[in-house]
């Protein structure tokens, strides 16, 4: 198949394009920077620019399946632009993919959609599902319900579309996981607040796995990209120091001072998702890390 992919040199964007190249699919992507244009045989790139509703519409001749990964950064302090900037980034640049689409001949047959778990409720022991009804009020939850309201738009095209709720993903080239692990290895490492909020992970290779088996069976809906097991933070960290072998010698960080420290934006931190994996293991998914200490084993070894 031959797959557009936006946000292709980010974090997973870059893991996807090496495992789909592998499996002998062909790879376009859509890049706002002119220096990260290749071309070759089966790796294409090509310009965009969402904000100026630049394409360029050679990018979709012969594309099977469209993956949206593109967006703004949200582990950045939120100011009210940069909100701004994580909403649109999101929305500007589905519209702009929509459009592609209708107006230009084409024989896409899917799109996929990168998506989060705020959308759900707060929850310490209560897992949510795909089909939960209730929904949590607050900055990013907002975001992920336009982000999704988005892609959806392309079912009218005749489109299959997936979005893959994604977790705090675990990778030692870049996310939460190198921030975390850096205090840790100095000695400075503790939990945040109380340590009692859940957090739903995946590893990348399970990630990036996931939206193989999307793709390559044309599957559509929404699927949660997380582990089977959730951990709280207070457990993360304890994992961790034991994977780097560094004591954790610090008590916890009392979360009024990390709030203090990163505004809104510490809601990240904060933030219990207890969320199940169930439907996408039923669609055929088997974990390659279901256990945070063959993650961490795994990316820290």
């Amino acid at each position: 198949m031959k797959i557009l992919i936006t946000g292709a040199t980010g974090l997973i964007g870059s893991e996807l394009v090496k495992v789909l190249l592998a499996n002998n699919h062909t790879i376009n992507y859509l890049t706002s920077s002119v220096s990260k244009i290749i071309s070759k045989a089966n790796y294409k790139g090509f310009y965009w620019n969402p904000e100026q509703g630049k394409i360029d519409e050679n990018c979709i001749y012969g594309v099977d399946v469209i993956v949206h990964l593109a967006g703004a950064n949200i582990a950045k302090r939120w100011t009210k632009d940069y909100k701004q900037e994580i909403i649109e980034s999101r929305i500007l640049s589905c519209e702009l993919l929509y459009n592609l689409v209708k107006k230009n001949p084409n024989q896409v047959k899917q799109f996929v959609s990168a998506s989060g778990t705020a959308i759900y409720p707060e929850s310490y022991d209560k897992f949510y599902d795909e089909n939960s009804k209730e929904a949590e009020d607050s900055f990013l939850s907002n975001v992920v319900k336009k982000w999704e309201e988005s892609a959806d738009r392309f079912q009218v095209l005749g489109l299959k579309v997936c979005k893959l709720r994604t977790g705090v993903v675990l990778s030692n080239k870049g996310g939460a996981l190198p921030e975390m692990v850096k205090p840790i290895k100095m000695g400075f490492g503790a939990a945040m607040g109380n340590g009692k909020q859940m957090q739903s992970w995946i590893h990348i290779k399970d990630l990036v796995a996931i939206y193989s088996l999307v793709i390559e069976n044309h599957m559509e809906g929404v699927y949660n990209a997380v582990t089977p097991n959730p951990i709280s933070n207070q457990e993360l960290t304890t994992v961790v120091a034991k994977t780097l072998k560094k004591p954790l010698l610090l008590p916890n960080i009392p979360q009024f001072i990390i709030k203090f420290a990163l505004g809104e934006m510490s809601y990240l931190l904060f933030s219990s998702k207890n969320i199940s994996s169930q439907k996408i293991i039923d669609n055929g998914f088997q974990f390659q890390f279901p256990k945070i200490k063959e993650a961490l084993t795994d990316l820290y070894s």
